[in-house]
């Protein structure tokens, strides 16, 4: 396959720096620039993050001698793609920028994930939403903006679908303990954190309740019809390191006799038809999307965190168990929220993207 450019805006952050190491090794995939703010601008990568980098494996040496970019339209190389981990008020602009100057952007950032012809993609869910492209460019410009879920709507809907299409849902409720990777770089004060959980994570639960609904959703001509159930959330934070820990209760429309159907509907969930036309050309696909723990102390974050054939990318459940009646569910999950909820995503999203012809 011919190699797409690629430029990665935000490169310094911690969903930037996910995203230069995973591209530097990536078959599809040529950085033929990075960006950053003001602050970075015109230095060396390496000189950078000199004593900021916090991946476990050193800076990919064709990366750390390239000068970081001002994040503008003119400033770096044209490029097929433009992998967004900007910060969502900074997003908000440049991202439209960088479309209307032809840019593909496959984005981190939630500024838009809500814009009525963007589309909000976990490809083995809803890769079909990936025709608002099409919208876009007959009707905005010739690039476009496609988005990627906030980490921690990405395993609640990966099994929340399969149980949709089975059951249908009437009310989700979700409690998540995310990890601290999840806060970027600071992040969360060691004082703070330490030996406690904060009960609170500015604007999570709002994303997690739309998100949700809107990847579920039915695209109907130039737009997406939501979902339509319930979702309250509970978002703290963790002194986890990495890996978002969820559990779920689900009231569903139709009665669960056997819990064994359920294990067997989320274990057996491969991605909708759109999506299994392409699955054995991408690159960062698991095999299974989701894991079926049935070990009664699983999943774990230390344990399950990178599951899957590619590691992270795949979303471990467990402790599946009846509610109160035969019409609703306990469960647990597990998903890598650097991995499958950032970075991660945006490849997978971008190799689906290319696969559909839009890059």
């Amino acid at each position: 396959m011919k190699k797409r450019s690629c430029v990665i805006l935000a490169s310094t952050g911690t969903v930037g720096q996910r995203l230069v190491y995973m591209l530097s090794q990536h078959p599809w995939f040529d950085i033929v620039d990075i960006a950053a703010s003001k602050r970075s601008a015109g230095l060396k990568y390496k000189e950078r993050l000199k004593d900021s980098w916090h991946l476990d494996v050193d800076i990919p040496e064709e990366i750390a001698e390239m000068k970081i970019k001002l994040t503008e339209p003119n400033e770096v190389e044209k490029a097929d793609i433009a992998f967004s981990a900007l910060p969502s008020k900074e997003a908000k602009q440049l991202e439209l920028d960088f479309a209307k100057a032809g840019y593909f952007i496959q984005s981190k950032a939630s500024a838009h994930r809500q814009d009525r012809d963007v589309p909000l993609i976990i490809p083995e869910l809803n890769a079909d939403h990936l025709e608002l492209v099409k919208l876009q460019r007959d009707t905005k410009w010739s690039g476009a903006i496609v988005t990627d879920p906030n980490c921690t709507t990405v395993g609640l809907a990966m099994v929340l679908k399969p149980i949709y299409d089975e059951f249908g849902i009437k009310s989700v409720i979700a409690n998540t303990w995310q990890a601290i990777s999840g806060s970027g770089i600071p992040g969360v004060p060691g004082l703070l954190i330490n030996d406690n959980v904060i009960p609170f994570i500015a604007g999570e639960e709002e994303k997690v309740e739309s998100e949700v609904l809107k990847i579920l959703g039915n695209l109907e001509k130039d737009s997406i019809i939501n979902a339509g159930f319930p979702i309250a959330s509970t978002c703290t934070r963790v002194p986890v390191t990495d890996g978002h820990f969820e559990t779920l209760y689900i009231n569903t429309k139709e009665k669960i006799e056997d819990i064994q159907k359920v294990e067997k509907i989320l274990g057996d969930f491969k991605g909708i038809p759109e999506f299994l036309k392409y699955k054995e050309n991408l690159t960062y696909a698991p095999k299974d999307p989701i894991i079926v723990r049935k070990e009664i102390n699983r999943p774990q974050p230390r344990l399950d965190r990178l599951a899957g054939t590619v590691p992270g990318m795949a979303i471990s459940v467990g402790r599946i168990r009846k509610g109160v009646d035969n019409s609703s569910i306990n469960l647990c999950l597990i998903s890598h929220n650097t991995i499958r909820g950032a970075a991660g995503a945006s490849l997978l999203g971008a190799e689906m993207a290319i696969m559909k012809n839009y890059i």
